[in-house]
């Protein structure tokens, strides 16, 4: 297998890859860099946070150590973030961005104040804009970027070459997407014939449709065990 996700975002997949004895190697398409803050945050106009990703959480944590706002996260990956990083009110959608709108109209009165968004500068959705017609005001800040890698490890691309990869593991489009990028860089087109891609969602399945692949599996829910599962499926 194939694990394309930054590292930061790593740990729990590979020990599940792990604990279902799959053997993987890892080509993290996007390198999260957190900029040094120049000041702390003050949230005290804010009435809830909103998460879109696990890295928000890191970043706000490094912002803030106040842990009293109710935090909305966009799934349950992004909700144990906030646990252990000390946040008692999480509520989690069910692992898309509109989902996450949906919760937030049902949960959140927008007459109560303002919600903070710490994001990164390239995100999947506009939240802000899909909540604006809602009376929502949503102040989205970049925290953190999402560098895009320029190369694949050299254990990888030999993988590649000698087609020893089974499948490739993409969780958002932006992943997907610069795996494409890489791929024609090295014209290793021909030797994915063989590999399968598992998808998250069908928005990243999209990104990943110039690619000629031996099956492409998209999980029924956007969640890890959910993509976890098309993987098994392969076997």
């Amino acid at each position: 297998m194939l694990n394309t996700r930054p590292d930061t975002d790593s740990a729990d997949l590979l020990a599940a890859l792990d604990k279902r004895g799959y053997r993987h190697l890892s080509a993290p398409m996007l390198n999260i860099v957190f900029p040094v803050p120049t000041s702390p945050l003050d949230i005290k106009k804010y009435q809830a946070v909103i998460f879109t990703s696990a890295n928000g959480v890191r970043a706000f944590a490094k912002l803030t150590g106040d842990r009293s706002l109710p935090a909305y996260c966009v799934g349950d990956a992004t909700a144990r973030t906030c646990a252990t990083f000390g946040f008692d009110d999480v509520c989690s959608a069910n692992g898309d961005i509109n989902d996450l709108a949906a919760l937030i109209r049902k949960k959140v009165d927008p007459a109560h104040g303002p919600l903070f968004h710490p994001a990164a500068r390239k995100t999947a959705g506009d939240l802000g804009h899909m909540l604006l017609t809602d009376g929502y005001n949503v102040d989205r800040q970049t925290v953190y970027e999402a560098q895009e890698s320029k190369s694949f490890p050299e254990d990888v691309l030999e993988a590649l070459h000698n087609h020893h990869i089974e499948a490739v593991l993409f969780f958002s489009p932006r992943t997907a997407e610069t795996f494409v990028k890489l791929v024609r860089s090295y014209k290793l087109e021909r030797d994915l014939s063989g590999t399968s891609a598992i998808c998250l969602s069908p928005a990243v399945q999209s990104k990943l449709s110039d690619l000629t692949w031996y099956r492409t599996r998209v999980a029924s829910q956007p969640t890890q065990e959910y993509l976890l599962s098309e993987l098994g499926s392969l076997s």
